[in-house]
């Protein structure tokens, strides 16, 4: 994982965790905030661990704002804590709406957000949109049935011959970018792993759920 591979490669959505006036969203001359502002990326997992546990953690994360804060630092760019399989280091996520565990809970992030809040550090998530984790319940349902309520909400073809996936598309994690389902006979499309099958965008429901 890296943050050149993220943005990149991945649909990056940037979320600033407070509302900002119009006076705080641009400079003096005029610029969006983030035009000129120290960004310092955070990985949770090896970044700062509060309870000596070996995983770090959001506790941790909040524990070193006021350093942060000293080093001059604007805003937080915190990459995926939500649960996850671990597949691609937290970019195969499973649910969007929760937290790992072996982060902390969502007290924990409340409570991050409230003291970078006090001390004027934004917060920007790292959400991933490009794909799911395979064990993600809007794949498990996709997978279940070609008639499934999920299943148009990934990519599926049919093979263009017998065991061959549907074109020679290779992913960026290297072999062919298809996966053959032997449940229902068609292949999905997956950009990175196999364990993230691509979202189809083309459909409106997945871009509003997302």
């Amino acid at each position: 994982m890296s943050g050149v591979r993220t943005v990149a490669t991945l649909l990056l959505l940037s979320l600033s965790l407070r509302p900002l006036s119009q006076a705080e969203s641009v400079d003096a001359e005029g610029h969006p905030w983030w035009k000129h502002a120290v960004l310092y990326e955070l990985y949770p997992r090896s970044f700062a661990d509060s309870d000596n546990n070996g995983t770090g953690d959001l506790a941790g994360i909040t524990s070193k704002l006021e350093y942060l804060k000293q080093l001059g630092v604007d805003a937080i760019w915190i990459t995926p804590f939500y649960p996850s399989p671990q597949v691609d280091f937290g970019y195969d996520v499973s649910d969007f709406q929760s937290i790992d565990p072996m982060y902390g809970t969502m007290a924990d992030f409340d409570h991050l957000q409230s003291q970078a809040n006090r001390l004027g550090i934004r917060i920007i998530l790292d959400l991933v949109l490009n794909h799911t984790s395979s064990q993600h319940p809007w794949f498990v349902d996709s997978a279940s049935s070609p008639v499934s309520v999920h299943r148009d909400w990934y990519i599926w073809r049919d093979s263009k011959g017998t065991g061959q996936p549907p074109n020679n598309w290779r992913s960026d994690f290297g072999g062919p970018a298809w996966k053959f389902d032997a449940a229902s006979g068609q292949y999905y499309y997956h950009n990175f792993a196999p364990e993230q099958p691509d979202l189809n965008w083309r459909n409106p429901a997945v871009e509003q759920a997302m």
